[in-house]
């Protein structure tokens, strides 16, 4: 699988609903960031948007929690119309518990890997979970240049998801472009997710074309 993966943390929101038909025309999945104000430093949005959303698309909701505890909240956001919940393995206190609890309730499930953190923290848990999210750059805010040692990071856990013969999908997040998506794709990446380069000037529909275009997807 290959695709892009809009980010609404790029968009402004109060667009948005007018912009969900053309971008559900382009695109399977759209991407929500939820931040807290503690785990990372800056705070988003949680189920009202994703309630106000959820009945305007039948896109795959790939739900991003950077999230302190997120235990507390999976099936909140489950209920909003999650698909996908992803969460960071250093916030939950037992995370097979969590892996398990997000499944329970119907929902997909990922781990993600910030910045500063190695692939190897997920390597145990790859034949259980969907999807491991690569951070570009340090989480919690949009707009920021992809770090390129994170390609190698890419490629290292593509090599373990083939050698384990694992289901998990990789999805980058953070500072994909025109420029870097090919050499990610290449380096095992599947969800591109694209935030700025998708929302910039106004004209989503658009900016995701020229992106599948330049991408080959």
């Amino acid at each position: 699988m290959k695709t892009i993966a809009p980010s609404i943390l790029a968009s402004d929101l109060c667009d948005l609903a007018k912009h969900l038909p053309e971008l559900e025309r382009e695109a399977e999945w759209l991407h929500l960031d939820v931040m807290d104000g503690h785990y990372v430093p800056n705070i988003t949005f949680g189920f009202p948007v994703l309630n106000s959303l959820r009945p305007k698309t039948k896109m795959f909701f790939d739900v991003h929690l950077m999230i302190s505890r997120p235990e507390r909240y999976f099936s909140r956001f489950a209920e909003a119309g999650s698909n996908q919940i992803t969460f960071h393995p250093e916030t939950a206190s037992d995370i097979q518990a969590a892996i398990k609890a997000v499944q329970a309730l119907g929902c997909k499930v990922g781990l993600a890997v910030n910045n500063n953190i190695g692939a190897e923290t997920v390597f145990p848990f790859l034949s259980e979970i969907d999807l491991v999210l690569i951070m570009g750059t340090d989480a919690g805010f949009g707009g920021q240049s992809f770090n390129e040692k994170n390609l190698e990071k890419i490629k290292s856990v593509k090599e373990k998801i083939l050698e384990e013969n694992s289901p998990a999908l990789i999805s980058v997040d953070c500072g994909v472009n025109a420029q870097n998506g090919k050499r990610l794709l290449a380096a095992g990446a599947g969800i591109l997710v694209a935030g700025s380069a998708v929302f910039k000037d106004g004209k989503p529909a658009e900016n995701l074309r020229n992106l599948k275009k330049d991408f080959g997807v």
